[in-house]
């Protein structure tokens, strides 16, 4: 498929800002790939189309406060230090992107605030990326403690045009967030409550997570028309032996296998046995899926809606079928579902 065949205008007023009051409150649209019937209803209302012995499949992983505001040394310019990924934590060595980047050049410092923390760039890797090397006296537990505590949540402000609130670091975080490692949320997850969790336990689904720190690869613009010739980034990822087994037994007896957005769909699609079963691995993965796919595990999946040309939006029409998912999008508009991260969600079975 072509770039352009995810080509469509958004008005600007459907893409949230903050979240609903209440987590399971926000919209859920129900697409049943087979008939090609749409639904509206509430998120909390996804519990009515499953039951027991289906299994949902979460990412776990945890948003870091990755956005940092620094000083140049000598100049004191403001630069603003998205960090990306740690590459060694014995030398504090970091991936980061600088803004604004062409003030930034090897062997500057930038100082943060009023603490001790300082960096130093030691390379450049892209037009804004930098490799930095935090200078810090202190013990891994001070510097981590000091990055979180200067760190902004790191909203897509491309996106989310406003300033980012208190309230961000909560609501940019899912309940089952557990392993410090992302720079973007997995946003599917943001829509569920511990009292849906509890229902869901009640009725007997079963909630079983794997890890996908997601990386702002994942929301870089694609600007090639052949998508089979756009690179993802690799992003790091753990798929337990709990999860595995969990899911075999389900696909083993019919039941439904739910991707809890398109992070845990492409992680369990990057790691399946030649019998099409899922299998407990851990590494790196650029899985990029685009129509048409053969899923092997997962049968039903929920995500938000998705900006135009998002390698998201190509996962999901993958999932749940190009011509389906587009008239499905165009419905939105029209309801007035509202877009991205703080959005509304989607159900495909």
């Amino acid at each position: 498929m072509k770039l352009s065949d995810f080509k469509f205008e958004i008005p600007k007023k459907l893409i949230a800002l903050h979240p609903p009051e209440n987590r399971d409150e926000s919209r859920l649209m129900v697409i049943h790939k087979d008939t090609g019937k749409i639904e509206h209803k509430v998120f909390k209302d996804v519990i009515d189309y499953f039951d027991a012995g289906d299994v949902f499949v979460t990412n776990n992983t945890k948003v870091f406060p990755a956005r940092l505001y620094g000083n140049k040394e000598k100049t004191g310019a403001k630069i603003e230090v998205f960090l990306l990924r740690e590459l060694n934590q014995d030398l504090r060595l970091w991936d980061v992107l600088v803004d604004p980047a062409r003030k930034i050049r090897v062997g500057n410092k930038l100082y943060f605030g009023d603490s001790d923390l300082v960096a130093e760039v030691i390379d450049n890797t892209t037009s804004r990326g930098r490799t930095i090397r935090f200078l810090f006296d202190g013990t891994d537990e001070e510097f981590y403690k000091t990055i979180d505590t200067l760190g902004e949540t790191p909203i897509l402000k491309d996106f989310i045009e406003r300033d980012v609130v208190d309230a961000d670091r909560e609501r940019y975080q899912t309940i089952f967030a557990k392993h410090v490692g992302a720079v973007a949320a997995p946003t599917a997850g943001l829509h569920f409550t511990p009292h849906l969790m509890k229902r869901l336990e009640i009725k007997g689904v079963e909630v079983s997570p794997i890890t996908l720190h997601i990386g702002l690869g994942t929301f870089r613009q694609v600007d090639v028309e052949d998508l089979t010739k756009h690179k993802m980034d690799s992003e790091n990822y753990d798929i337990p032996q709990e999860t595995v087994d969990l899911v075999n037994r389900a696909l083993d007896q019919k039941k439904r296998v739910v991707s809890v957005g398109t992070t845990p769909l492409k992680t369990i699609e990057s790691s399946v046995t030649a019998n099409g079963r899922l299998k407990s691995s851990s590494g790196w993965t650029d899985k990029f899926i685009i129509p048409p796919y053969e899923f092997k595990i997962a049968n039903a999946m929920i995500t938000n809606f998705h900006l135009p040309e998002s390698t998201l939006l190509m996962t999901a029409s993958a999932f749940g079928g190009y011509d389906l998912i587009m008239k499905a999008y165009q419905e939105g508009i029209k309801e007035n579902y509202k877009f991205f991260s703080y959005g509304d969600a989607m159900l495909i079975i």
